[in-house]
């Protein structure tokens, strides 16, 4: 809350909720000694949060929140406004040293597995517009659902899009329930045969191409790359795998139907995945159904659009606008 700890915070909740206390009346609902109430109760009385009671000082009341807090909140907004403007300061800084980049610079190396990781978090917190992704087995980093950055980035607005090299979906059965919370959040997946190489794009002003030693993950390494003609080739490289792959959709209104209520939610993951070259048992294994089920959802799928097989029924999608 606004700064405080949560040992603070928690006190000034109980304290507002009574005319006065001492230290004693908050220690057991709070479950804290009373020394500890006592020296966090000291703390609120610094910050303006308490003071002490004039007819007994071993006893404390709440400062009104309005008036405590909206002086912490006054007091924060102007830190905000003051890194702004250090902020800004340092990118005019960093962008006038950057136009004067030789080849040499335009290459930063990040050595370890941890700086990588490090790195790769940092890079989609400060993402302001737009991420771009080619993702690759074996994850060597950071595995999909330990990317929380991911989802606070999704959450500020910043659009993902994100090519799978099919594998992944292939070698980890759990995989493709990644793929759906992170579609559900707003993220674009596509899935394609094979990939080049691990690469994140940031605002198309930085690039991450992490390289793993091979059978030595510790010993990893990775490029970034800053603006130049090679971020441009890796931006290029992007789209062009990008208007290659295939669309994974995960509920059915991300096609257009043939008509009302034909197609659910698991016929659109059935066709993604057939699409993106899954066999009818791996369909199955990802989605946690029956054989028998997907054989059948298929063959209403190939009637739906009058396919005779699997490859008409692709052709037959592509020209439904279903993918």
């Amino acid at each position: 809350m606004l700064g405080l700890t949560n040992e603070e915070s928690r006190v000034y909740r109980e304290l507002i909720k009574l005319p006065s206390c001492a230290p004693a009346d908050l220690s057991a609902g709070l479950g804290m000694e009373t020394a500890q109430v006592a020296y966090v109760l000291g703390r609120l009385a610094n910050l303006g949060l308490a003071a002490r009671s004039g007819e007994d000082t071993g006893r404390f009341v709440a400062s009104p929140p309005a008036v405590a807090l909206g002086a912490l909140l006054a007091r924060r907004q102007n830190e905000i406004r003051l890194a702004e403007l250090e902020l800004n300061a340092l990118e005019e800084t960093y962008r006038a040293a950057a136009s004067q980049r030789t080849i040499a610079d335009v290459i930063d190396v990040v050595q370890g597995a941890e700086a990588i990781r490090q790195r790769f978090e940092q890079l989609q917190i400060g993402a302001r517009e737009e991420v771009m992704a080619f993702v690759t087995a074996p994850s060597v980093v950071v595995e999909s659902d330990e990317n929380t950055a991911e989802d606070a980035a999704l959450a500020r607005g910043v659009s993902y899009r994100v090519v799978l090299e099919r594998a992944m979906l292939e070698d980890d059965v759990n995989f493709f329930g990644e793929v759906e919370k992170v579609t559900a959040l707003g993220t674009r997946v596509r899935v394609i045969d094979s990939l080049p190489m691990k690469l994140l794009i940031v605002d198309r002003e930085l690039a991450l191409v992490p390289i793993a030693a091979e059978h030595n993950v510790a010993a990893s390494g990775a490029l970034m790359v800053h603006r130049s003609a090679l971020l441009d080739a890796l931006i290029a490289l992007f789209e062009c795998m990008w208007n290659l792959s295939s669309e994974i959709v995960t509920m059915a209104d991300g096609i257009a139907e043939v008509g009302p209520g034909q197609l659910d939610d698991i016929d659109a993951k059935i066709l993604s995945l057939l699409l993106a070259g899954l066999t009818d048992q791996a369909v199955a294994g990802r989605l946690g159904t029956s054989l028998r089920t997907v054989q059948r959802r298929v063959r209403h799928l190939m009637d739906l659009t009058g396919a005779q097989t699997r490859t008409q029924l692709g052709r037959q999608a592509a020209r439904l606008g279903w993918v």
